[in-house]
């Protein structure tokens, strides 16, 4: 018998999921291929954790992959966290499928090895875990979610003590833990165990005690908004925090309102996604609103759509396009040389001119999420008062250390009430920063690619670039190695400057490509992607 067969035996006697026990005799009766594929690597961790379609064996995400994960985790902070024990793991959970689960699988792990598990019971928004890390002063935090991911995948997303998304070495060293650990032998406390602690409403009811504070002119409310929470937990908590922020309550598309991890309506629950934001689109077409936002499954993120031109059209703003306006509205009401705004290699150049014009500090991270707290976490004497990623991730506060969608679509209802107030529109806003720092047109590719031909493409780049690309001549090349990207910038026709850059995705077997102009129509931006994507091509 092969050895990852005996072990396949071995997670069909612990499997407690009946439906995963079922897949994985199946695989056991079946192709021996498709079984070695399933035990013959594990899930490791990516963005701050695991993420990965639901099923059986290590490579799936199950409940024995979530045991000997939290078991990782909670000999991690034993060991190097001082009063770890006491101090406790915090424990929140999305709607997908198997969430509540994990969630509570958690809590018995941390429970039978001597920690204290804090739950939060039911449905949770990944910002109200995250805002409430420091607030509790535990030792760690997990939450369940899969994000944005397609219906069928979930995922452990952990954070630190400070309330940061883990980053190294503590990823690797959780990670060396966990593979030290069978899945099939992990110990649980039983559910009713002293150590695990049942947080109810208090949780969600902190975090909106302080939404309203975001705020920065509360007397602008004129705004007609819509929203859709895409099938996720964002909804009854959004709602609450628009009423607690003195907004008018927001209409919402019904049939998108309650959680449903089988996201009936929409095949890829991201508002990035064409096609994902259609419902709340027509909502705003319908009722004349100003404004239409979108949250992801679990509220982390924040998609909006806005009327265009005279038309009725409506169009999707840009990640970017949202931290323009989001970086716009604060930066002209906080005040301060002390004031921080951050954002990723891959996002704009354009937030580095706006801090320049308002004199306020800069920083370019690494791509994700996690870096952007790290970053703010090492600019001692510094405060931040926004960060974002193209990725739809914005933070428009210090807290929590992790994008929010719930706070930002409250910033975006009050810039669309300022907007409102002062007889211009969202578009009309945009205009204004485009007419002071010129018009940045952004755009993105992706092409399928292993991440190790992609890796040695960057480099290839680095080493030797092109000549030119699309007919315009290369100036420069800036190589990030941290982030596996090069940056790549073409010359100057007629004052229209251009930005490329290429890198190999963390997650998914493709190379993204970023570009950026100035004063440059979308189609010719797409045109120059597209010539370094022919570029790409000819050289793997």
């Amino acid at each position: 018998m092969s050895d990852h067969r005996v072990v396949a035996e071995q997670w069909l006697a612990a499997e407690p999921d009946l439906d995963v026990k079922r897949e994985l005799q199946i695989l056991l009766d079946g192709d021996e291929s498709e079984l070695a594929e399933r035990f013959s690597s594990r899930l490791t961790f990516g963005t701050a954790g695991l993420r990965a379609a639901i099923g059986a064996g290590p490579s799936r995400m199950n409940r024995l992959v979530v045991r000997r994960a939290a078991a990782g985790l909670v000999d991690h902070l034993l060991a190097t966290v001082p009063g770890a024990a006491e101090r406790g793991l915090l424990i929140a959970c999305d709607a997908r499928f198997k969430s509540a689960d994990f969630a509570r699988d958690t809590a018995r792990v941390a429970a039978a090895r001597g920690m204290k598990a804090h739950l939060i019971d039911g449905m949770t928004p990944t910002p109200v875990l995250a805002w409430n890390i420091p607030r509790l002063a535990v030792a760690a935090a997990v939450m369940v979610t899969a994000s944005h991911n397609p219906r069928g995948d979930n995922g452990y997303k952990v954070y630190l003590g400070h309330g940061a998304q883990i980053v190294p070495p503590d990823d690797t060293a959780i990670a060396a833990r966990m593979d030290a650990i069978d899945a099939t032998t992990v110990a649980l406390a039983d559910d009713d165990d002293a150590l695990i602690d049942v947080i109810g409403d208090e949780a969600t009811r902190a975090y909106l005690a302080w939404v309203p504070s975001v705020r920065l002119a509360p007397g602008a409310t004129g705004a007609r908004v819509g929203y859709t929470a895409m099938h996720g937990v964002g909804g009854s908590v959004l709602l609450r925090a628009f009423e607690m922020s003195a907004l008018p309550e927001p209409a919402v598309v019904t049939l998108q309102q309650e959680p449903d991890p089988n996201f009936p309506t929409v095949e890829f629950p991201n508002p990035e996604e064409p096609g994902a934001m259609d419902l709340v689109i027509d909502l705003g077409r319908n009722e004349g609103l100003d404004v239409v936002i979108a949250n992801d499954p679990d509220a982390d993120r924040l998609g909006v759509a806005i009327p265009s031109g005279t038309s009725g059209a409506w169009r999707l703003l840009r990640g970017d396009e949202i931290g323009w306006l989001l970086a716009d509205h604060i930066l002209r009401r906080t005040h301060g040389d002390d004031r921080l705004v951050e954002t990723t290699v891959v996002s704009s150049s354009l937030l580095g001119k706006m801090a320049a014009a308002h004199g306020v500090q800069y920083r370019e991270t690494f791509t994700g999420f996690k870096w952007i707290a790290d970053a703010a976490m090492k600019a001692h004497g510094l405060r931040l008062v926004f960060a974002y990623e193209q990725a739809l991730g914005f933070l428009v506060s210090d807290r929590p250390l992790d994008k929010d969608g719930i706070a930002a679509a409250v910033l975006v209802a009050e810039i669309a009430g300022v907007a409102a107030d002062e007889g211009t529109t969202i578009e009309g806003r945009l205009d204004s920063i485009a007419a002071t720092f010129g018009r940045h047109v952004t755009a993105e590719r992706s092409v399928k690619m292993d991440p190790s031909v992609g890796a040695r493409l960057v480099q290839t780049l680095t080493d030797a670039p092109p000549s030119s690309i699309g007919g315009r001549p290369v100036v420069a090349v800036r190589n990030f190695p941290e982030a596996n990207l090069v940056r790549l910038w073409l010359s100057e026709q007629d004052g229209r400057g251009v930005r490329l850059q290429i890198r190999p995705s963390g997650t998914e077997p493709k190379v993204k490509l970023y570009g950026e102009g100035v004063e440059v129509t979308a189609s010719e931006l797409d045109r120059l992607l597209e010539a370094l994507v022919d570029v790409a091509v000819g050289l793997v």
